[in-house]
């Protein structure tokens, strides 16, 4: 699974990857103690923003890939 940050003027930044056979591995300048990523089974992923600021204001975005 991949999460994404869309702020509202700047494209798609990918925050991090997640799969059941790999650490969470996440993107520069995004990291784990920010950004809490739990992945439930093979089909359920949550993404925790901690300590929300007005710099973490976006469209967040979840997509999964079954290949």
């Amino acid at each position: 699974m991949l999460w994404y940050q869309q702020t509202p003027r700047n494209g798609l930044n990918l925050v991090a990857s997640t799969s059941p056979w790999m650490q969470n591995s996440y993107e520069e300048g995004y990291n784990e103690a920010k950004f809490e990523i739990n992945r439930n089974h093979n089909d359920h992923s949550v993404m925790t923003i901690k300590n929300v600021t007005s710099k973490d204001a976006a469209t967040y975005f979840c997509a999964a890939s079954d290949h």
